[in-house]
Order: C-alpha cells, then sequence, then structure tokens
C-alpha cells in the first residue's frame, strides 16, 4: 500500500499493523512530512533530512515511506551503490575541469531529491569525494534525505586527512535538519515468526536448505561462478541458489559491486565455515600518501588503525550482508560461533552492529517474504 504522506503512513503503520509509539520516531516523522509538503509545494531552498540513531529504530523503513509518497523525481540507493556511481562517474569524466560539479549537475537534471540509506564513511578515497560532492549537490538544489548509525559530527571521526571531509559535514548541517531518532527500543526484536538461518557447527545443515531452495533446479558441484571480473568457486549452485565457503566470498578481493552482482542474480545466498571473526587489533602501519583514482591523497607519516587479522574480509561480510539485506535475499549461514559471539573485538565493532541487527532481523519468517 502506497500512502501520500510519511505521515499517513507511519499514522496507518500505528493504528493497523501494531508499530510500537516512539517519540523519536514522531520527530523524524514531522521532519519528514515538512521537507515532504515544502517539495511539493515548490519553492527553495528546501532543508533535506538526516536521519541517525542506533540500529532497529526504524530509520530505514521511515526514509523508504517518505521515498515511496514522493511525486517528483527522486533516487533510493543504499550508501554503497551511490558511492559506486560516483566513483564511476568521476573516472569516466576525467580531463573535465571540475568532475564532482559535472557529476552533481548530472544529478541535478535526473532527480529532485537523493534518499541513500546507510551514510558511513571510513574509507579516505570517499571522505574526499564526498566533502566537495555535497556541497555542489546542495548549490545545484539537489535535496538530500539520509539515514546513519552517526551524527553529521562523528562521521569519519578518526579517518586520516578528516579536514578533507569537514566541508561535507559544515554541507550537512546548513543544507539538511538533522534529527536523532533515538528511541531505547530496538523494534527490529519484536516477536516475530522465526525461521531458521543461522547455524553453529552443524556443517551438514546447509545441504538440505540448498536442495530444497534449488527446488529440482539443475546443479553444479563445484560450480565455478563469473562475478564481474572474477571468478569464485561455489560449493553448490544452482540457477537461482548460490552455496559458498566464507573464504571463497570475503577472504577474496571482491568488493560491493561483486556483491550487488550476486543479488541481481541469485534469489539466496548460503554461506558456510563462517569462522569466529574477533580477534585482537594489531598495531598499524605509517601511512606514506595513498592513490585515489583520480588525486593523491597526502596521508604524511601517520599510523594507520590498529585491525585485526580478520578484518579485511569482515568488511566484505558487512557488505554482503549490507546487499542481502537491502535487496531482501535471504541469507543462510553456518559458523563456528553463535550470531553474538560472531565479532565481539576489533576495529569494527561500531560497524559490525548494524550488520549485527540485520543479520537477527533474517532469522523472522518474514523477511524476503
Amino acid at each position: 500500500m502506497t500512502f501520500d504522506s510519511p505521515l499517513a503512513a507511519y499514522q496507518h503503520a500505528i493504528a493497523q499493523q501494531g508499530f510500537v509509539p516512539d517519540d523519536a520516531q514522531r520527530r523524524a516523522v514531522q521532519a519528514l512530512q515538512t521537507c515532504h509538503q515544502a517539495l511539493h509545494l515548490g519553492g527553495s531552498p528546501i532543508a533535506g533530512v538526516y536521519l541517525w540513531g542506533p540500529v532497529g529504530r526504524g530509520k530505514t523503513w521511515l526514509m523508504d515511506q517518505f521515498h515511496q509518497s514522493l511525486r517528483v523525481p527522486a533516487r533510493r540507493q543504499h550508501f554503497h551503490h551511490f558511492m559506486g556511481w560516483v566513483h564511476q562517474r568521476s573516472f569516466q569524466l576525467t580531463g573535465t575541469r571540475d568532475p564532482l560539479q559535472a557529476v552533481a549537475r548530472e544529478l541535478s537534471r535526473d532527480v529532485r531529491v537523493l534518499c541513500f540509506d546507510e551514510l558511513f564513511v571510513n574509507d579516505i578515497g570517499d571522505a574526499i569525494i564526498l566533502g566537495r560532492l555535497f556541497q555542489v549537490m546542495f548549490e545545484e538544489g539537489v535535496v538530500m534525505v539520509c539515514t546513519s548509525n552517526q551524527p553529521p559530527e562523528q562521521l569519519y571521526a578518526e579517518g586520516f586527512n578528516r579536514e578533507r571531509f569537514l566541508p561535507g559535514i559544515e554541507a550537512i548541517r546548513r543544507h539538511m535538519q538533522v534529527v536523532a531518532v533515538d528511541g531505547g527500543e530496538d523494534h527490529r526484536l519484536h516477536p516475530g515468526i522465526g525461521l531458521q538461518r543461522y547455524w553453529v557447527n552443524q556443517p551438514d545443515a546447509l545441504a538440505p536448505v540448498f536442495k530444497q531452495l534449488s527446488d529440482g533446479q539443475t546443479v553444479g558441484h563445484g560450480k565455478r561462478v563469473d562475478v564481474g571480473h572474477r571468478t569464485i568457486t561455489a560449493v553448490q549452485a544452482s540457477d537461482a541458489v548460490l552455496w559458498c565457503r566464507y573464504a571463497e566470498l570475503c577472504e577474496q578481493p571482491l568488493a560491493a559491486i561483486d556483491f550487488m552482482l550476486l543479488c541481481d542474480r541469485f534469489k539466496a545466498i548460503l554461506l558456510g565455515e563462517v569462522p569466529n571473526l574477533s580477534a585482537q587489533q594489531r598495531p598499524g602501519r605509517i601511512a606514506r600518501g595513498t592513490e585515489d583514482g583520480v588525486e593523491r591523497v597526502d596521508a604524511g607519516d601517520r599510523q594507520l588503525p590498529e585491525l585485526s587479522r580478520h578484518d579485511d574480509s569482515v568488511r566484505r561480510f558487512i557488505a554482503l550482508v549490507d546487499e542481502c539485506y537491502d535487496r531482501k535475499v535471504p541469507l543462510f549461514i553456518e559458523a563456528q560461533v553463535p550470531l553474538e559471539s560472531l565479532y565481539t573485538e576489533g576495529y569494527l565493532a561500531f560497524p559490525f552492529r548494524r550488520t549485527l541487527s540485520r543479520l537477527r532481523e533474517m532469522q523472522l519468517l518474514r523477511f524476503g517474504a
């Protein structure tokens, strides 16, 4: 059911769908409603909305109701997808006097509103691009509505060359209403009908799941599957279901775009032999400078963050879970440790909270329905 405003959608959810009233959500809905009305009444400038808060507070649902009720050109993307597109267009525009200005103008021609989920900056290349891109996007009249687990001032808080990102933070605060969606309740933990999609130390658990989901389709054992420019070896694969070991999907040099391609192709993904991802952090090396496609980043003699031995693969695991969650592709996991113990120590503890919350929600029957 589509509603004509975010407020109408929220009121219906409270009255008819058993949503729990939440003062923080009400503040967020009012900010979205104000933006919605301004967009449809015309005029400018129009303030966007930045919703931030802990996992499970309904930020994504609220943003989606806002997006679905719009009657002006709008684009809704996960932040990974948005940055992938920005990097691609920036590379294609190499040689243009101001490629980011050109990207912003292209956006403004296509959309009036840009909505994206899970704004989280931990890459120096992204930080430098966004420090400028946010400014020129707003100058071109693009209205931005987004969700994040962090307030603007904490984005990329410990990042190198963070001063290059500060103009972007200032642009957010100047052009968007910042709303804390920090109600005390994780709405994802409300009772629901359980469906087991996570097993501990049961190496045989995924075989019957794969057989059921494949539903008689042609199956390849040890099948090689092309993913973009790379090839992975699956335990088994059918036309619609992929079963891989953790090492094959997360310890290989795959990127977010590769997980997007997998979710384009398969209706379910099975991931086996997931290890205990927690590990003590180890001292980082000295950063001597980084190349970022378009311009050189002068990092100086700064210490890189302390990473544990699993953190590179954990970044890929987080990206895989994000993509499956965003696309409603069920993810079935067999691991060495219980879900709550999967990652308890390491540099990525903060972003992994969102991953843990999403994995919990994936255990409910309604997910992927």
